[in-house]
């Protein structure tokens, strides 16, 4: 049994003495569809119903940095997420809600610079501070490489911009999270949940390092980085990989980069229960996955939950849904006196076993991973990517053989005759974007445009800290397509090989 005491280095039993005993983790709902305004609604229905974070879903051209009205967004305009294409619609998305008083997670990574830009312009019209505000960019983008695709710069240029928002937020945004470096999306793509840390912190290592190569303090931005883990169904696996991923990056910080700061050597992290979970089959079954993944994360500590809807395998979820994957999370909670002690699970021979193990393989295969030159060699080397790809494909053969069971799928099947409602999107939401989104373009002092532009094309050319370019351009109405289009001309587009 572990004579680690909660709260103290190397934090495997919890990065706070008391844990949800002193402050419950924050209830986010990842949401955001159609338009600002419906996503602007939801935001509003979920802050009502106890939500005590917001978590902004994006639309696949914001993401990948085109307007709603270019050619390349036709058909993915507000399907996936909320299109964000402008200042003012970031003023609509924001509409009514007081950012000093909510923390704010946006989930986006090759597009964060401009995504933080908008929202702190935001926050300026509303008069805040920037010190004051609370939330989190992902600005993850290598897993884009490994795991969604969703990038749009190579990798060095893509790094440098990620260490330009740390920078930025260590001297304007102290109470900002400056990454959510991922490994849920790795997860998703078919890892183990030893691979899910050891190719995070790999990632993270490497982050790190670009930071230090900048010139800037270990203790600097460290404690502003921040984590985001997949919560699985093997509910001891997944306690035990939060409290490996604590005692692991713990000891990273601390023995590799020599931080002093406690809060530079502590593992804060976001949990996303599995997407890749849920079936299509017999929907209602996905409530109890979800319950116990959820579960997991709170057993293993998270700082941050998000519980997926029990619809999700069909399309975004109703609110119906949101609602009852919200109140699992308040029902863990307030009712099952699961809050009541720092690591319940701490001590178990079994958990306590798994611990040690998976602490043991991540760490081996972060050391392959600095064999073959760090994290962004074995990207472009393709070790990552054919690592997560045989662990998906050995999980769908076990599917397949029926060794794995997945209840409602390849056993315990019924007929379903009914389909269940499920959430639309107004295919005329698409239009009105692009209306709405022209007409922003037509009525703007083209040559304030222009200005910014140069200025932030000049400055990306002498490797300047391109956020307050950024923010400058947004503010003088330059859209996020214009501004991924000027760094474009001076980063060029990655191509997969």
């Amino acid at each position: 049994m572990t004579e680690e005491k909660t709260g103290e280095f190397p934090y495997t039993r919890g990065i706070y003495p008391n844990m949800y005993r002193d402050r419950l983790w924050t209830m986010r709902q990842y949401a955001g569809f159609t338009s600002a305004e419906e996503s602007n609604q939801r935001y509003h229905y979920l802050l009502k119903r106890g939500v005590t974070g917001l978590s902004v879903a994006f639309d696949l051209p914001t993401q990948i940095g085109y307007d709603s009205d270019h050619p390349m967004a036709e058909g993915e305009v507000g399907r996936v997420g909320v299109p964000i294409s402008t200042l003012k619609d970031m003023e609509i998305l924001l509409n009514n809600i007081s950012l000093d008083q909510v923390s704010t997670s946006m989930t986006i990574n090759a597009t964060a610079a401009i995504l933080l830009a908008l929202y702190v312009a935001v926050a300026e019209k509303q008069g805040i501070h920037l010190e004051k505000l609370r939330g989190t960019v992902q600005n993850d983008i290598l897993k884009e490489y490994i795991a969604r695709g969703t990038h749009i710069f190579p990798p060095k240029e893509s790094l440098k911009i990620v260490t330009d928002i740390f920078e930025f937020c260590h001297q304007y945004m102290p109470k900002w999270n400056t990454i959510s470096i991922s490994g849920y999306h790795i997860r998703e793509a078919g890892s183990t949940a030893t691979q899910e840390l050891a190719f995070t912190f790999a990632n993270g290592i490497t982050y790190v390092q670009s930071a230090l190569d900048r010139g800037l303090n270990v203790d600097d931005f460290a404690p502003r980085l921040s984590f985001f883990f997949n919560a699985h169904l093997d509910l001891f696996e997944e306690v035990a990989k939060f409290r490996a991923a604590r005692r692991l990056w713990a000891k990273i910080m601390r023995n590799r980069f020599g931080a002093d700061n406690p809060k530079s050597m502590m593992c804060r992290f976001h949990v996303q229960t599995a997407g890749s979970s849920l079936t299509a089959q017999q929907i209602d079954n996905n409530v109890v996955r979800t319950a116990v993944e959820a579960l997991a994360a709170v057993l293993g500590g998270t700082q941050s939950l998000h519980t997926n809807a029990r619809d999700e395998a069909l399309a975004l979820p109703n609110e119906e849904s949101v609602q009852l994957a919200l109140r699992t999370q308040q029902i863990l909670a307030y009712e099952s006196g699961v809050t009541k002690a720092a690591d319940p699970l701490g001590g178990s021979y079994y958990v306590e076993e798994l611990t040690d193990k998976i602490e043991k393989d991540a760490m081996e295969i972060i050391q392959t991973i600095d064999d073959l030159g760090g994290s962004l060699k074995a990207i472009e080397k393709g070790f990552v990517q054919n690592e997560i790809t045989r662990s998906a494909y050995d999980f769908q053969k076990r599917v397949d053989s029926g060794e794995r069971i997945i209840v409602g799928v390849n056993k315990f099947t019924t007929d379903e005759s009914s389909e269940p409602e499920t959430q639309t999107i107004d295919p005329a939401a698409a239009d009105r974007q692009i209306s709405s989104v022209k007409k922003f373009k037509q009525g703007r002092d083209n040559l304030a445009v222009l200005s910014s532009r140069e200025s932030l094309s000049k400055a990306a050319k002498n490797g300047e800290n391109l956020l307050p370019h950024i923010i400058h351009a947004v503010k003088a109405h330059v859209t996020l397509g214009e501004i991924s289009d000027t760094l474009r001309e001076v980063f060029g587009e990655y191509v997969a090989t």
